[in-house]
């Protein structure tokens, strides 16, 4: 009997580099700000309505999750509908939570909604250490009991939570999970918060709920939480990460770009640097525009917490490097073995030497190559490299890019790139 052999092959995207890119893009909502408010609306028995939402791979796991925990959706075009009248499940399983990390702050939600939550550890990009204990920590500091087995954590509470937080570093996530802990009834003062404009985002996604909440854009957040939360209808930040990635493959292009619905103050740090590196820019309320000199300077960057270089940004920085003439150095204080990317931009000739967890970068012409995206920005870098390469790449992992990057291929090619999709087949079975 002959069985069907219901593989399918594996897609690339390939790349033909060495052509400036040029043109006027609009930049879409930002994934990580639109994940936590979508954990958020967990809150809340009334219905929420979400403008501007990315249609991403992360995204539809984390809607997944909701719809296991009790939330009822319905996407209109960019717009997404969320009604949750009841929490289902209070477990939040591995096969959901482990395919991305920010799913883990349903847990914060879930304690303050029904008083408990089950949480398996997440998963998602892998290039070092993610711990959660500055998460188990607050919600410790806030009143909650939280016990641990085999890599899922339980958590209750007698009463709303409060109380004093005061982080060992600044962090996104665990900020964002104190805030949902608190927002039903609680309080809490949280001392060295992350500022990200992510954080703020959702700071004020919950003021429209009825939430108080001071301090945003500070490292001390006041949190009191109301009895009841309502509904209402929110527009979600622009996505100062893809915008990065596409300024930077325009720098590594040496091309020209005007990026429009961007907001420009979240994205000073890489500006900045752009501006040493010697390119032209100009910004305006929502738009930025952006001319690359054919000979940039190298420069020294260190990935850092907001308002500092951003940490998912050092990937793609690192391909821009790559192509300047001249020495440049990288470090990375959020994630200091975050260079899984390094390995492959070497493939396509680029001179890079970790020395001490501090990236040395001789820039030089870059040559096309058969690399693999390990993670988003990972995968984001080496679109910069390959688009400014000499010949043909060709990258595989278009799974992380997808779960990063809405639309890459269609947004490339306006603006000139020439890069496609393609199918890969996989090899025949072995005959028996």
């Amino acid at each position: 009997m002959m069985l069907k052999d219901s593989r399918r092959g594996s897609r690339i995207l390939r790349i033909e580099g060495g052509q400036p890119l040029s043109g006027e893009l609009r930049i879409y909502p930002a994934k990580n700000a639109a994940l936590p408010i979508l954990a958020a609306s967990l809150l809340t028995p009334e219905p929420i309505t979400l403008l501007e939402v990315p249609r991403l791979r992360d995204v539809e796991v984390m809607l997944e999750l909701l719809s296991h925990l009790g939330t009822r959706y319905q996407w209109e075009g960019r717009t997404l509908h969320l009604h949750t009248p009841e929490i289902r499940n209070t477990h939040a399983p591995y096969e959901l939570v482990g395919q991305m990390r920010a799913s883990f702050i349903v847990w914060g939600a879930l304690l303050a909604r029904v008083g408990e939550g089950r949480i398996s550890l997440p998963g998602g990009c892998a290039f070092g250490a993610r711990p959660v204990d500055q998460h188990v920590k607050a919600l410790r500091a806030l009143g909650a009991e939280v016990v641990e087995e085999e890599n899922t954590f339980y958590a209750r509470r007698a009463r709303p939570l409060s109380g004093r937080v005061v982080f060992d570093l600044p962090t996104v996530g665990g900020t964002e999970q104190a805030m949902l802990a608190v927002a039903l009834g609680g309080e809490a003062t949280l001392v060295q918060a992350a500022m990200e404009p992510e954080v703020a985002d959702l700071g004020h996604f919950l003021r429209m709920l009825g939430v108080e909440v001071h301090g945003l854009g500070s490292p001390i957040l006041h949190i009191r939480g109301a009895r009841q939360l309502g509904g209402g209808t929110y527009r979600i930040i622009p996505d100062r990460i893809e915008a990065g990635t596409y300024l930077l493959a325009a720098a590594a292009t040496r091309g020209s770009i005007t990026l429009r619905e961007v907001r420009p103050d979240h994205l000073d740090a890489l500006l900045d640097k752009l501006q040493q590196s010697g390119h032209r820019v100009e910004v305006g309320k929502d738009w930025v525009r952006f001319w690359a000199v054919p000979d940039p300077k190298p420069f020294f960057v260190e990935a850092r917490e907001y308002p500092g270089f951003p940490t998912d940004l050092q990937p793609i920085v690192t391909a821009y490097l790559a192509t300047v003439p001249g020495q440049s150095a990288i470090t990375d204080r959020v994630y200091p073995d975050r260079f899984t990317h390094v390995g492959e931009l070497v493939r396509m000739g680029a001179e890079l030497y970790l020395r001490d967890r501090t990236l040395l970068v001789n820039g030089k012409r870059l040559h096309g190559a058969q690399v693999k995206a390990l993670d988003i920005r990972a995968g984001g870098g080496l679109v910069v490299a390959a688009l400014s390469a000499e010949g043909v790449s060709e990258i595989e992992g278009v799974y992380f890019l997808e779960r990063g990057y809405e639309h890459l291929e269609e947004r490339l090619k306006a603006l000139g790139a020439r890069v496609n999709l393609a199918e890969v087949p996989l090899a025949p079975l072995a005959a028996d």
